[in-house]
């Protein structure tokens, strides 16, 4: 609040003394915003809910019975998407505005109740038999239709995560890189696979403006896992003498994205493609290093690591200021 604003029009006489001492009183006492406390407890009522019925459902499983359990579910799972049904706002290829917090995490409760009741159904009853890829691959769907009709990036992350399921591959960075990192690991052309279809998924939704805002959800899980699998195909295939080319690889994909970055002027994104592909260089300056065995190689490779990494500063404040520029 302009308070030196007021006090000119005070003394200009066109405000009153005690117009003035209402205006000081309520800039010493401003409003707080309780938006993000209260999406914060929405988002672990959810949460507890969740794990509490879970629970409640292991302890009691022999006295509860599995088909009560089955409805209990199902019966969440419908009454969600019957509020969200009856108060969402019409379909639009454009970004539609949520009716409100409480009905986001009403979407979400009916989407994580819809997985525990599939997964439950196949997990007690079997209904799809050996064919796990079946029992993903629905859910899958199911959440990529919500994520797009109700214009939810919570569940398009769901969907994504479910996706990778179905491809026989987890998005968890950790267990990628301890399988495979010292072996051939099978999971590596799934992982690029998944990665490149869901960079060419952010592409499509900006070039068509179907669910632009989507982009940077399918971006951002693109990217990381396209260089992972990268990464990973390169430490894999170590000993191999064009393994290489997996790092090539990784500078042909980061010029490709940093030309993209800075289209949409995205320093999230620059930084993302400056650090991989600086550890792609910084990779191969090593192992030429290590077939060095000397102490200059040593000596080198200390300061190789000392002015690439004020160079990389210094590169990352230039494009800063770049982006801000265009």
């Amino acid at each position: 609040m302009n308070i030196d604003l007021y006090k000119k029009l005070y003394t200009e006489g066109l405000i009153s003394e005690q117009t003035l001492e209402k205006v000081v009183e309520k800039d010493k006492s401003p409003l707080f915003s309780l938006h993000w406390e209260l999406k914060t407890l929405l988002y672990l009522g959810v949460t507890l809910l969740s794990t509490g019925l879970g629970i409640l459902i292991y302890k009691n499983i022999d006295t509860i019975g599995h088909q009560f359990i089955l409805l209990f579910i199902a019966a969440i799972c419908t009454g969600s998407f019957f509020y969200c049904v009856k108060n969402r706002k019409p379909f639009s290829r454009e970004k539609v505005r949520s009716p409100g917090s409480f009905y986001d995490y009403i979407l979400l409760l009916g989407c994580l109740s819809l997985l525990s009741f599939l997964g439950y159904l196949q997990f007690q009853y079997r209904v799809f038999g050996d064919n796990y890829g079946l029992a993903t691959f629905i859910p899958m769907l199911v959440l990529f239709y919500v994520a797009y009709e109700f214009d939810h990036i919570g569940v398009l992350s769901m969907g994504i995560t479910n996706l990778a399921i179905w491809l026989g591959a987890t998005i968890t960075p950790f267990a990628m890189l301890s399988n495979g990192l010292y072996s051939s690991n099978p999971l590596i052309i799934p992982y690029l696979f998944l990665g490149l279809l869901l960079l060419t998924a952010a592409y499509l939704s900006e070039r068509y403006n179907f669910k632009k805002h989507f982009k940077f959800t399918y971006q951002n899980f693109g990217v990381n896992i396209s260089f992972i699998a990268l990464f990973t195909g390169y430490f894999s295939f170590y000993e191999h003498p064009l393994s290489f080319l997996w790092l090539i690889a990784v500078l042909i994909l980061a010029f490709i994205l940093y030309r993209d970055a800075l289209k949409n002027k995205s320093f999230y994104f620059l930084v993302l493609v400056i650090l991989y592909a600086y550890v792609a260089i910084s990779t191969l300056v090593v192992r030429m290093l290590f077939n060095i065995d000397s102490e200059a190689a040593f000596v080198t490779g200390l300061l190789y690591f000392i002015g690439s990494a004020i160079g990389l500063i210094i590169v990352l404040i230039r494009l800063n200021k770049k982006i801000k520029e265009i």
